[in-house]
Order: structure tokens, then sequence, then C-alpha cells
């Protein structure tokens, strides 16, 4: 409510307040009284020309004129100041204005003027202040303004400029502005530091501050240290930096044109080159210069040595497909466009049992081989021991070294001139240039069974062992085992009996033995290189069928050997073992023909009883007088098949199956009823026998057992008599011991205490002794300490009794003795007195004596 009641008293009282400074000013308008520096612009309504009135003055209005603006203060520009005035008045050269005929100041309408410091002006009617008084631009050292020129104009210098043109104003110094010409930006100077450039670009072709004529986009560096202000056609790009360049690091340059550059050497547009710190210890890029990259420094020991791939020649430019060798120690920066080959490479350093394998790339005299012509191709070899450094005409093939064989070891060896292959075995080799090692291929299968180390019948072996190629394949032929190997050049093939290392030749291959294996027996199952000899076994499953049509499966194992002899005497039959490629499935099939056909003529019940004659007679067959002969030859391969154990007969028809087992059950179980009834009664026989055994072993034991109590009733009597009887006397004699011990213990406590009071009296006049001697010492040595602290004390006194009677001298000792006495009788005399004494009255003064002196002192006097 009280907000709204200052509300509408406000709004009552100010139309009446101005209403009534209306009225005033209305009553009192025709008379202006203007203050110094004041005016107005006064409008004369007959002639329509405004005037400008200046105070201090008082003006009357008249009724025809009109104060159209003011009073206002007039224009103050203080030092070093400025303003811009739009539309100003037109004056003459004398400083009048320029008016029409009407007497109206003439104007410049659309222009502007920039007025400086002066006295105050008042403002001509049309004339207006743009913007404020603003203080004069400073422009301070190592700066400047760029200026551009917006109509054409002739400057104070009397430098004709044109609409466009841009020039800079330097500093120090203060800049006054002109209407003509417009600031476009402060621009401050660029420090150039040491090992630095400015880099700057030509805006438009122009002359730079050498006098050097610079093309459009030109651009240029400014190397000198110190402040560089650029021109108005200079733009700044940048400041390079220098490279820092050492005894290890140079710079890889490119030349983007064909210029001169710092040292004064023409460069090629493409051009590349190496600056190192012989040339400068730092390095600014020129603004024509690319840097491709830092360049290592390349340093080779005296053990290493580098290949120059198109090495710069002396007129720097590089030698394409030419090579340069750089022996060490050495050091280098490898120039543009060169590279080295295979990189830094060592000292070929070979023993003597080393050789390194050349060849001649092109023709060149061998200076190491007492200047051997070489031809391209040429291969030699260096043997060691020695070092080698391979100049740019030989290529290195590769470091050969002796081969060390041992009796049993062997490599392969080609001549590349003849083609013609051997085998060198048991001696250190070393491969001649025409030579190199061979490798002999092996059928997969011949292989797999050298790498596994399996044998004819055993089990792969779980380590395998990579063969080496170049080497003499070896085969360790087990015992009891035979080997065939057959060479395809002489078309012959010789079999080696184990236990033997077979070797082969570089035309000869193992004969790959494939038998058949498994139960039935099935084709190249087992796979190897030897065939044992035997004497072993094979089992094989034979299904047959009797005549009454009962099929039966027997298993049958056969023992066989080869009927050979080992030493490898009768070269026939050893080769006769190969001749039969799987002499197992061969003889199994062979056999189980022949007990097929001599159980088809039998019945079912007479081969299950006579079934092992039957398979015996059938496979060995009989002799005239019809005895089993005791084994089978097989003439072809020398097999011999020397037993047949038949180890299961089993029906294969499932009712014949039936019918025998429950006919083996019959006899099993009435075979078992047998025995349990032979046992039964050998049971209860034993158990009669110890029943009577017992009964006789009771009766001598309770026999035993009377004697042994009539035994313990007398043994008992013994005792109780020997025991009351030793009890009496053992009571006696332990007192009669107890007696002697307390007698004794009595004595010899008493020689204990003596012995004990002795000891102790002996201590303690050892005690006194000790302690009244180490007194004495103590005070011998106390008395020793002080007569040697006296005597040095003593000498100390004396040494400094004497340095001060040497330091004060006789005669001045002399003066102070003769000074007291002096001063004395001086003090004396001057008091009046022949003599004084004075005391305390506490020490006692021998009255005569003193007396006697002063009497006889006076009387001398008088």
């Amino acid at each position: 409510k009280r907000a709204a009641a200052k509300k509408l008293c406000f709004g009552f009282f100010v139309p009446s307040f101005s209403l009534l400074l209306k009225e005033i000013m209305s009553a009192d308008s025709h008379v202006i009284r203007l203050k110094p520096f004041e005016y107005i612009h006064v409008l004369n309504n007959n002639t329509n020309v405004t005037d400008v009135v200046c105070g201090p003055q008082t003006f009357t209005r008249k009724e025809h004129e009109q104060v159209v603006e003011g009073p206002k203060k007039m224009l103050m520009i203080p030092p070093r100041h400025y303003c811009v005035i739009a539309n100003p008045v037109i004056r003459k050269e004398d400083g009048t204005l320029d008016v029409d005929a009407d007497n109206n100041p003439r104007l410049r309408h659309g222009d502007e003027e920039i007025r400086g410091e002066q006295e105050p002006f008042p403002l001509y009617p049309g004339e207006n202040l743009v913007g404020k008084i603003s203080p004069l631009q400073v422009v301070a050292a190592n700066a400047a303004l760029r200026l551009r020129c917006i109509r054409d104009f002739t400057d104070k210098s009397g430098t004709e400029r044109q609409a466009g043109d841009e020039w800079l104003f330097h500093g120090p110094g203060t800049y006054y502005p002109a209407v003509e010409v417009q600031v476009v930006e402060i621009i401050k100077s660029t420090i150039v530091k040491e090992n630095s450039a400015l880099k700057l670009r030509a805006r438009r072709k122009m002359t730079d501050n050498h006098g050097i004529e610079r093309q459009a986009g030109e651009e240029w560096l400014i190397r000198t240290p110190g402040a560089y202000l650029p021109e108005v056609d200079e733009e700044d790009v940048g400041t390079v930096r220098a490279h820092v360049l050492t005894d290890k690091k140079a710079l890889h340059l490119r030349s983007k044109r064909t210029f001169k550059d710092i040292q004064g050497v023409e460069r090629k547009a493409g051009q590349e080159w190496l600056v190192t710190i012989s040339d400068a210890e730092t390095h600014i890029p020129d603004v024509y210069e690319e840097v491709i990259g830092e360049v290592r420094i390349t340093t080779l020991n005296n053990r290493q040595y580098a290949v120059i791939l198109d090495p710069v020649g002396e007129d720097g430019n590089n030698k394409l497909g030419k090579k340069e060798l750089v022996k060490g120690e050495r050091s280098f920066f490898l120039r543009p466009g060169e590279r080295l080959e295979n990189g830094i490479q060592h000292v070929h350093v070979l023993d003597g049992e080393e050789a390194l394998l050349l060849r001649a790339k092109e023709t060149f005299v061998d200076a190491s081989a007492e200047n051997t012509p070489r031809k391209p191709g040429d291969k030699w070899m260096i043997n060691g021991p020695c070092d080698y450094i391979p100049p740019i005409e030989v290529e290195i093939l590769e470091k050969r070294r002796v081969i060390p064989l041992d009796e049993n070891e062997g490599i392969y060896v080609r001549d590349l001139n003849t083609g013609k292959v051997r085998s060198v075995i048991g001696e250190a080799y070393m491969l001649k240039s025409n030579e190199e090692l061979w490798e002999k291929e092996l059928p997969e299968g011949v292989e797999e069974l050298l790498q596994q180390r399996e044998y004819s019948g055993g089990k792969p072996s779980a380590r395998r062992q990579e063969r080496e190629k170049t080497r003499v394949v070896t085969y360790r032929a087990p015992h009891n085992s035979a080997v065939q190997v057959y060479d395809y050049t002489s078309n012959q093939s010789r079999v080696q009996f184990g236990p033997d290392l077979v070797m082969l030749g570089p035309d000869e291959h193992f004969t790959l033995i494939s038998l058949s294996g498994g139960k039935p027996k099935r084709q190249d199952v087992i796979k190897s290189i030897c065939v044992l000899l035997g004497p072993d076994f094979m089992t094989d499953i034979v299904t047959v069928e009797t005549s009454d049509h009962a099929r039966l499966s027997l298993q049958l194992a056969y023992n066989w050997h080869f009927d050979v002899d080992k030493t490898g005497a009768d070269e026939e039959a050893a080769v006769k073992i190969f001749s039969v490629p799987d002499f197992v499935g061969d003889a199994c099939k062979s056999i189980a023909s022949r007990v097929r056909g001599a159980v088809a003529s039998t019945s079912f019940d007479d081969f299950h009883k006579q079934s092992a004659e039957c398979i015996r007679s059938a496979v060995f067959g009989t002799d005239a007088e019809g005895n089993v002969r005791p084994h089978l030859k097989f003439a072809p391969n020398n097999l011999v098949i020397t037993g047949i154990d038949i180890q299961s007969v089993e029906p294969i028809d499932q009712r014949t199956r039936d019918s025998l087992q429950k006919s083996v059950q019959l006899a099993i179980e009435i075979t078992t009823k047998s025995q349990e009834a032979t046992a039964r009664h050998d049971a209860q026989r034993k158990e009669q026998e110890a029943r009577g055994k017992l009964e006789r072993q009771k009766i001598n034991d309770e026999s035993e057992a009377e004697e042994a109590r009539k035994q313990l009733l007398t043994l008992q009597a013994q005792s109780a008599a020997v025991e009351s009887t030793g009890h009496a006397a053992a009571e006696a004699k332990a007192r009669a011991e107890a007696a002697k011990i307390e007698g004794e213990a009595a004595v010899s406590q008493a020689q204990l205490r003596c012995e004990a009071a002795k000891i102790k009296s002996q201590a303690e006049l050892e005690q006194t002794k000790k302690r009244q001697l180490a007194e004495i010492t103590h005070q011998s040595q106390i008395n020793e300490l002080e007569l040697s602290k006296a005597q040095k004390l003593a000498e100390i006194e004396a040494t400094k009794f004497a340095e001060i009677v040497d330091a004060i001298g006789a005669e001045t000792i002399q003066q102070i003795a003769r000074a007291g006495p002096e001063m004395q009788a001086r003090l004396l005399g001057g008091l009046g007195l022949k003599g004084i004494m004075i005391t305390d009255g506490n020490s006692p003064i021998n009255m005569f004596n003193t007396a006697k002196g002063l009497i006889g002192e006076g009387v001398s006097t008088e």
C-alpha cells in the first residue's frame, strides 16, 4: 500500500514540475548567458541561416531567431590528442571560413577532417564529432604501423600515394593520423637469435633492405642476429632453427631448385649433399634446401670392413653400379645415394680347419694369390689360418669347415665338374672348390623307419630323429637279423647280417620288407628294413570245417627260423631270404591250407580228441614209416617251421558251441564231485588222528604238571628257611655297617673342618699381603707422579722465567728494580717525609728493627 501511495503522488508531481519548468524557460528564453568556451547555434527564421554564437557573452534572442542547439562546451583537444570531424567546414588559405552567398559556411559533405592540438573550437552547423577525442598513437622502437592508402593524396614528404598503396611508419615516434590513411595493423619486430634465421616471403615484386630484387612469392632468410622488422611487402613465414652438427652427425640436404648455397656452391634442382662439421658447426637450411634427415657416422674398427654401393666420385655424382671397399680403422659418412652392401661386415677369421669358397664376379688379378688372373665364374678356396677381406670383384659363396668323420660316419660328395657322387667315410675331409655335399633322398617308407628306429616286428619309437641327408645313411641291424641293400647302378644286391652297421653308397637303397600281421593275418601290417632270422613264433587264426560240417576257429602258433649261414659265406642262400617279399603271409597261407585239408576229412569228435596229432601230421607230413616229420621247410626262402601250438579251438556254430560247453560242464561237475568226496574222506581221517594225538598230549601234560608242582613245594620250603636265616644275619650286619659308617663320617668331617680353617687363614693372609703390596705400589706411584709433576712445574717456571727475562731484557729489569726506590724517594720528598709505614693492624711489625732503620737512616741523612 505504501508503494502504491508513493507511485500515485509521484505521478501527480512530475507532470506539474515539468510544466512549471517549461513556463520558466519560455519566460526567460530570450536571454542566454554563455560562459567562456561555450557556444550555441542560432537559426534566423527570416533568412534560414544558422549562426554560431560563442561565449563569454549574454545573448538576447530576437523574435525571428531560434536557438537550435546549445549551449554546449567547445571541443578542447589536449596536447598529443586528436579528433575526427565529419562534414567539416571549408577554410580558405588564410584560415577564414568559406561561405556561400547566403553567408552559410561551406561544408565538405561526406568527408572527414582530423584536428589535432589547438585552441577550443565550436562545431559549425552540419559538423559532427566522430567517436571521441583520442590520444595520438605512439609507435615503440622495433615496431611499425602498417598503413594503407584509401584514396589518392600526396603526403607531407611529397610522395604521391594511390588508393591501395601500403607502407610502414617506423618507430620510435608518434603517428599523426590522416583521413586518407588507414591503420591496418601494428607490426612488431622479430628477434633473430643465434643459430636461427627468419624466413620471409615477398607479397609482391619488391626490393628488400639489401637491395636485392624479390619476386612475388619468393622466400629468403634473414640470418643476422638481432631485431628485424619486416617491410610492408614482406611476410613473416616463421623461424628456422639451426641444426647442430657434431663429429658423429651430418645433415642430408636436397635442393628444391637451382641456386647457390651459403658457401657459394651452385646446387642443381634435386641434387643431394651432406653438410658436416668440417663445413660448419651449425647449419640453417636455406629456403631452397630440404632436410632429408640426419646421417650418423659409420665407424669401422680394425676388424671390420664395408662395401659402399654407388659411391660418390670426385665430381660429386654417384657412380651407379660401382662398388668401393672401405677397411677399418676408419670413420666416414655415407653420402647421398650411397648405401652399404650387407651393412658393416666383420673380417673373416679362419682357423686351420676352415676355408672360404670364393667366386669371381668380374675379371681381375688376385693379389692375394701371387697375382693370379681370375675370370668371371671362377671358383677357388682360401684356406686358414688367416684373416680375409674379399675384394669387390669376389663373392663369398660359403664358409667351409673340415668335416670330422668317425670310422662309422661318412658324407656324400658330388664333383661339380663330372657330376659323380662318392662317399667319404672315416676321415676328416674338407670339400674342394669343385665339390659340394650331396643330399641322398630315400623312399618315404624307408625314411620314416629310419627316423623311428623301427625294427621288424617292433613297436615304433616315440623319439624321432631327423636325418641329415648329406650324411651317409646308416642302419644298425639288430642281432640275428639280415638287411638287403640293392645297388641300382650295378644291379647287384648284398645281404648283411646283424649285429652290424649297414652304410649305403650313393646309388644303394634298402630293400623294404612288408609283412603280414594281426590275427588273422592281414597284408602290409608290418614294414621293416631288416628281417629277423629267428627262432621266433607267429600266431594265426584259421577257420576249418570238419567232415560232419562243424566249423571251428583254430588259433595256431608256429615256431620258425631261417636255415641260413649267418657268416655270409653262402651269398645265394642269403639272397633267398628276401626272395619271398611276405614270408609270414605266404607261410601262414600254406599251413592254413594244409590244416583245412586235414580237418575236412576228420569228424568233430575225432578232431576234438586228436587235434594236435591231426594238425602236426597235416603240416609236417609223415615219412615212409608213418612217423610225423620234425619240421617243415619252405625251399624258396629256406624258412623252417619247427613246431605248432594249438592255443585255442572254438566252434563257430552256436549249437555246436553250446553242446561242447555242456559236455565240458558235465565233465567238470563229475570231476568236482569226485574231488569233493576224496577231500571229505581225507578230512575225517585227519580229524580222528588229531583227536587221538590231543588225548595223549593231555595225559602227558598232566603228569608233567604234577612233577612240576612237587618241585615247587620243595623249593618253597627251602626258600622260607633261607629267608628266616638271612633276615637275622642281614640285620646284624647292617647295624655294624651303620656304626662304622657313622664313625668314619665323623672323622672325615673333623678333617674337613680343619682343612677349611687352614685354607681360610691362608686366604686371609694372602689377601692381607696383596692389599698391603697394592697400597705400597699405589703410594709409590702417586709419589713418583707428584715428584714428576713438581719437577715439570719447576722446569716450566724456570723456562717461563728465563723466557720472561729474555723477553724483557737485562736493562729493562734493572730499570724496573731502580724504579721502585726512586719513586718512593721522590714521593716522600714531595710529601716532606723521611719515611712511611702503613699497616692494617693485624700483621705484627718488628718495631725495634724498623725504628732502628728509621733512626739510622735519619742520622745518616743529617
